[in-house]
């Protein structure tokens, strides 16, 4: 009784920590009982063939905080077990080898081993994963702050990896730098107000030399490098939260870019949303996403009898005229509901912007949607 009774407390403390919501999470219309994992599944998609709102899994995996922090508890194989009653999902543990059904009683119990770069994750990670190590997003003044390629050995236009560059502007005390391009602004579609400058990401160098200018090997060279490219310090790898969950402040923010350039985007795609730490936004957040319908006129003939136009006139205009074109008209603009379409994930934080991963969508998402809390 103690240990479930500690469990209990555990997930109050949890839940009460992500901002549960008044009512229980909803089972969809067409959840199956149990399911078993395969290769591939994520712990959002899992969650999806039981859940309406698959980001609210932690709310009902019957786990404590700590364990659904780590992503290594389910691997293909085991069994995802359903409980309507609370709704509650639980994991279950096949027993003897993948040729025998789970009510064999010549079954004895067996250890398996399973790699840990197996376990499920709770999205598709390779999906994020360049943007997790990889400068993406900079404010004006470290853009301003940046080192420049100023030379290439043998004078070469374009460069690879195993390269040397000479760069001005190099901090001598860090070792590794990353190289980038094309500083796009991101400007917030409503307000116009410029929060940051997205780049692309060609590649990363290491000093060589601690000369001046100071010169650096190509180490990574996924696109062509040259004279005039910019660079950062590299950042070490980030943690990912494994926890989605509701952000805890208002967020009213719109969909400012897409990667690669594009103006409309689906599943699985990385966005840029206009609001970012200063608005309280934090990885593992889930917003979602509404489509703006626009506006719609309506005319209708005026209800003001003087505004009819007499019979005289009427009969002056001759029996072919067109009556509808002599009766004044009131025009009245209706700004069409927006319409909830799909939900992100937030997975990557800067100042005034975050990298959100587009999970659930009916439709394409467009720059300007607005994003808000689920």
């Amino acid at each position: 009784m103690l240990r479930i009774i500690s469990s209990i407390a555990a997930g109050i403390v949890f839940l009460a920590s992500v901002g549960v919501q008044a009512a229980p999470p909803a089972v969809a219309v067409d959840a199956p009982d149990s399911y078993t994992v395969v290769q591939g599944d994520t712990l959002w998609g899992i969650s999806g063939r039981f859940l309406q709102e698959p980001w609210r899994w932690p709310e009902v995996w019957q786990m404590n905080e700590d364990e659904i922090k780590n992503p290594h508890l389910i691997y293909p194989g085991q069994i995802i077990v359903l409980d309507r009653s609370g709704p509650y999902l639980r994991i279950g543990k096949r027993i003897g080898g993948p040729d025998r059904p789970v009510g064999d009683a010549r079954l004895q119990p067996r250890i398996y081993q399973t790699p840990i770069d197996e376990a499920i994750s709770t999205i598709p990670m390779r999906a994020i994963a360049p943007f997790l190590t990889r400068p993406q997003v900079i404010d004006g003044e470290s853009l301003q702050g940046a080192a420049t390629i100023v030379a290439t050995e043998t004078n070469r236009v374009y460069l690879a990896q195993g390269d040397t560059v000479f760069a001005k502007g190099v901090d001598e005390n860090v070792d590794r730098w990353a190289i980038f391009r094309s500083a796009k602004p991101l400007v917030d579609p409503v307000s116009r107000e410029r929060l940051g400058h997205e780049v692309q990401y060609l590649g990363s160098a290491r000093i060589k030399e601690r000369t001046d200018p100071v010169t650096l090997e190509i180490v990574e060279a996924i696109e062509e490098i040259g004279v005039g490219d910019k660079m950062l310090p590299t950042e070490g790898e980030l943690v990912f939260s494994y926890v989605p969950r509701a952000p805890r402040e208002i967020i009213d923010a719109r969909l400012v870019s897409i990667y690669r350039g594009i103006s409309e985007t689906g599943k699985l795609s990385v966005v840029v949303v206009s609001a970012g730490k200063k608005n309280g936004l934090e990885p593992g957040h889930v917003v979602a996403m509404f489509r703006n319908r626009g506006t719609v006129k309506h005319s209708e003939p005026s209800t003001n009898e003087h505004r009819y136009p007499d019979v005289r006139t009427m009969i002056q205009k001759g029996p072919y005229s067109d009556i509808r074109s002599m009766v004044a008209k009131e025009e009245t603009v209706f700004n069409l509901p927006e319409k909830r379409y799909g939900s992100a994930l937030i997975f990557r934080v800067f100042d005034r912007v975050s990298y959100a991963l587009i999970m659930d969508t009916e439709g394409q998402a467009t720059i300007g949607d607005a994003i808000r809390n689920p």
